[in-house]
């Protein structure tokens, strides 16, 4: 991590103060006051870094768009004792530059994950449910993949010499750690695909095979075993030919690991992980013996390191997105929490002069945010009244027009409806919940319209970044620009 120093610091100070004496103003003892003075002095003295990066480390929290992740950051600070606006995540300093990104797809407003992915991988938008395909390839028409296959920025790097990893808690044939690898008209073919096109999980292997992907770790075992065999983890295959894509990986040289111990023991520069049937489990249910984000972060940055042309890492906390889809804020929180952890442990173990570190989402959620609710009311749970005395709630649950209290965080569409279906139409009442129920981990925030699986929103992302070239990051882009600022920074003279 890159200090500044002090003289730089003074210097900037006084430039900040040059437009008034903010001594002698009456707010200036004021820790808001004061910290501002500091954030500018830190921002004036920043130098943009114009060297060539070695390295490229993309972090994408699924689904964490700019709402997801300001219920994240009040989850975070409360979690430390603070009231939780005034926390800082580890991207939100000023050592970041940042940016509002755009999020829909070529024939979508509301984007889904594969073409989203796509983009920062490749430079363009692509259609609904499309991985790394042009503008004139269409949704499950197997004839449109051959003529449309687009380059992806893994084989730009490992053809210049570079290792790729990609890690997710997401099964690793998932839409957005596939972005890295696959080329497929359809995101759901997985494991098998018609003929005349290659599923995703054969098209893994046969990057890896091939030298442009080095360590791959997430859950989705299912799809790598022959039809009729079982799992590591006693789970059926979802193949439906007899390919041992396990078996193919281990004979030209790959380490194959199941567990965090194993793992932990993994020598040699690639590796495959999978390390559940399908998904891994949600942070707050975890065992010890499944390895964290961090976990498969860390050691993926081991593994490619080993390679001294650098490397291109994707790290994906696959699963914030689907506590969102299921209306289930907590474990969307924690699983936040551990996305944070990840970009720690990137930050940690690399160096801000050759590495460009951008922190980003692919798209955000129908989450929203509900009444006048005072400091420090857990933001996992019911809306806390406004003190007109101290800074911390007033102790005393807001209620809307029906008399019944109400969750900070609503969703409007999901599982967590308070319209029931009866009779073909859909009718009801809120049902009454207590602080104790809403910040159960179980709970389901109330929700408007009925769906089985809330949805996505089209609405802005944020892009933070660090290292050689993140200062172009600035002001609002298209998605795809991020694959233009990582081409550009490890091409760099």
């Amino acid at each position: 991590m890159r200090k500044i120093g002090i003289a730089a610091l003074l210097a900037a100070s006084t430039l900040a103060m040059s437009g008034a004496n903010a001594q002698d103003l009456p707010q200036s003892a004021d820790p808001y006051f004061t910290n501002a003075q500091a954030l500018i002095a830190e921002m004036a003295a920043r130098q943009p870094n114009t060297g060539k990066a070695k390295n490229v480390i993309l972090l994408i929290a699924d689904g964490q768009g700019v709402g997801t992740n300001y219920a994240i950051r009040l989850f975070a600070g409360q979690q430390e004792g603070k009231l939780g606006e005034e926390h800082v995540l580890p991207y939100e300093t000023a050592e970041y530059h940042s940016a509002l990104v755009k999020t829909y797809n070529l024939n979508a407003q509301t984007p889904d994950s594969a073409p989203t992915a796509g983009s920062m991988n490749t430079g363009i938008k692509q259609r609904f449910n499309l991985i790394n395909l042009g503008p004139n390839a269409f949704t499950e028409d197997c004839s449109t993949e051959e003529a449309n296959k687009l380059t992806t920025f893994s084989e730009i790097v490992s053809e210049a010499g570079k290792s790729v990893g990609v890690v997710s808690t997401a099964r690793l044939t998932h839409a957005t750690p596939a972005a890295v690898y696959a080329k497929t008209a359809y995101r759901n073919w997985e494991a098998e695909a018609p003929e005349g096109c290659t599923d995703i999980a054969v098209q893994l292997i046969d990057a890896m095979e091939a030298g442009t992907i080095d360590v791959a770790m997430a859950g989705g075992a299912r799809n790598f075993v022959p039809m009729n065999a079982e799992t590591s983890f006693g789970g059926k295959s979802s193949r439906k030919d007899e390919t041992d894509l396990i078996a193919r990986a281990t004979a030209f040289g790959t380490t194959f690991v199941t567990d965090k111990a194993s793992l932990d023991a993994a020598s040699g520069d690639k590796i495959l992980g999978l390390f559940t049937n399908s998904d891994m489990a949600y942070e707050y249910d975890r065992t010890e013996t499944e390895p964290s984000l961090a976990d498969m972060t860390a050691a993926a940055i081991k593994a490619l390191s080993t390679n001294e042309n650098g490397f291109y890492l994707e790290v994906e906390a696959g699963r914030v997105d689907h506590a969102n889809h299921a209306g289930n804020l907590y474990r969307a929180l924690t699983d936040g929490l551990a996305f944070i952890d990840a970009v720690k442990i990137a930050d940690e173990l690399t160096n801000d002069e050759d590495t460009l570190i951008i922190v980003t989402a692919d798209h955000e959620h129908a989450i929203a945010f509900n009444g006048y609710c005072g400091r420090g009311t857990p933001i996992e749970g019911l809306c806390m009244g406004i003190s007109n005395e101290g800074l911390e709630h007033n102790g005393e649950l807001e209620t809307a027009a029906d008399g019944k209290p109400y969750s900070v965080v609503g969703y409007l569409n999901g599982a967590g409806s308070v319209l029931t279906e009866q009779a073909g139409a859909y009718f009801g009442t809120r049902p009454i919940a207590t602080q104790e129920e809403a910040i159960d981990p179980d709970y389901l925030q109330q929700a408007l319209i009925p769906m089985s699986s809330e949805s996505h929103s089209g609405e802005d992302v944020a892009v933070y970044a660090k290292g050689p070239w993140a200062h172009l990051f600035d002001g609002t882009i298209e998605q795809n620009y991020i694959f233009h600022v990582m081409n550009h920074a490890v091409a760099a003279n």
